[in-house]
């Protein structure tokens, strides 16, 4: 059965098609601009990527020209639609709803609206594409992946904050936790490689990209993450400030007169290792560069970005009791070998031992640390699309 993968965001449109029983990605792409003049990117199976400038007005004619681009008679890895068995929706936030996946019907939709106020970025994208897949390819069944379901196996003592407990009532502020679809990935191809069943496993999963974040995943279950209510709490991230004194917010506001959405726009846009490198850029490559060249402020944001990571890792030892294993994924953790060291270097007292040949590798499966170490470091990339599928596959089977 192929499967077609569908990630909507506000103006962008990212999608695959993959055969659910070789797991074989056959056609990829992403439509951008929707809204505002159009343009798709469409790379096949063992073909040339193709740029088209298309005007797209919504996310319904974005949709319509990823199915035209699969049917085409040149390019195209499929003759008619009857070819996509299923799709399935990346969504972004799912509440407390949502504790796995779900087939779509009007309910769903509803409770994915309901969520509205916690991912106004997000989950209204995520509805415009849902419903108009639904529009173009009525009775073929889709099913919506929450990146926040993974985590919903977390305690309340990991999940609640210090609030006024009526705030949790009225509102639902709790931590949830996001990238969940990769942080449950790659934990399950963690307990793969090492040969290992996975509800027998004490797992951290560094999720390292321009957005950040760790799991403590304990038996099969997570049970806690550093991301919180939004993707903002946790650790410091490309332009996302992580953790800090709330009272940071109102001192800033005072003495920058600045309204609660322009402070609100500073710790989202503006922090991060872009801006402890005073806005030189939130691209660890550009750091690691202007680091070389004795730029002492690139040499901050890398550092602490190293250190807040090992703190992390620390604290989900402690609450997880031991770990068996450190995986790095996504873009920063999958490629750079500097940042990974980084961070090995605060934790060697765990027993760990890095291989450095290994850790050089960049952007493949790989075991960095050495045979003997007590703790295993893995770098395994992260593949969401893929989890998608396979949560896909497993409901409308």
């Amino acid at each position: 059965m192929n499967i077609l993968v569908l990630n909507c965001g506000s103006s962008s449109l990212k999608f695959q098609l993959i055969d659910s029983e070789t797991e074989n990605v056959l056609a990829k792409g992403i439509c951008e601009r929707i809204g505002i003049d159009g343009k798709i990117s469409y790379t096949p199976y063992n073909g040339e990527k193709e740029t088209v400038f298309k005007d797209m007005p919504t996310h319904t004619e974005a949709i319509q020209f990823v199915l035209d681009a699969l049917m085409n008679e040149k390019t195209g890895v499929i003759k008619s639609l009857s070819e996509v068995g299923a799709v399935g929706h990346r969504v972004v936030h799912g509440g407390e709803k949502f504790t796995s996946s779900a087939i779509i019907n009007e309910e769903v939709k509803a409770a994915i609206e309901d969520c509205n106020d916690l991912a106004p970025l997000h989950n209204p994208a995520n509805l415009i594409g849902i419903n108009a897949c639904e529009e173009l390819m009525p009775g073929v069944p889709m099913v919506a992946v929450f990146d926040t379901a993974f985590h919903q196996t977390m305690p309340a003592k990991a999940y609640m904050y210090g609030l006024p407990y009526e705030y949790y009532e009225k509102y639902k502020l709790r931590r949830y936790g996001f990238h969940g679809t990769s942080h449950s990935y790659v934990s399950k191809r963690a307990a793969e490689i090492l040969g290992r069943p996975y509800d027998e496993l004490k797992t951290i999963v560094c999720h390292l990209g321009n957005g950040a974040s760790l799991s403590a995943v304990k038996y099969g279950k997570c049970i806690d993450t550093s991301m919180g209510l939004t993707p903002l709490e946790g650790l410091i991230m490309g332009t996302r400030c992580g953790d800090i004194d709330p009272s940071i917010i109102e001192f800033i506001a005072n003495k920058e007169n600045m309204d609660i959405a322009q402070v609100m726009n500073v710790l989202n846009k503006e922090s991060g290792v872009y801006g402890l490198s005073k806005k030189l850029s939130s691209d660890f490559r550009d750091l690691w560069k202007a680091e070389e060249e004795g730029n002492r402020y690139a040499a901050i944001a890398l550092e602490t970005f190293c250190y807040n990571v090992s703190k992390y890792i620390g604290s989900y030892v402690a609450a997880m009791d031991g770990v068996d294993d450190i995986v790095f994924t996504a873009g920063v953790g999958e490629n750079d070998f500097r940042v990974r060291e980084g961070i090995y270097n605060n934790i060697e007292y765990l027993g760990i031992k890095l291989d450095k040949e290994a850790n050089m590798k960049r952007g493949e499966e790989v075991m960095i640390s050495t045979p003997d170490s007590r703790v295993k470091l893995l770098v395994i990339p992260t593949n969401e699309e893929l989890a998608i599928a396979r949560e896909t596959l497993a409901l409308i089977s």
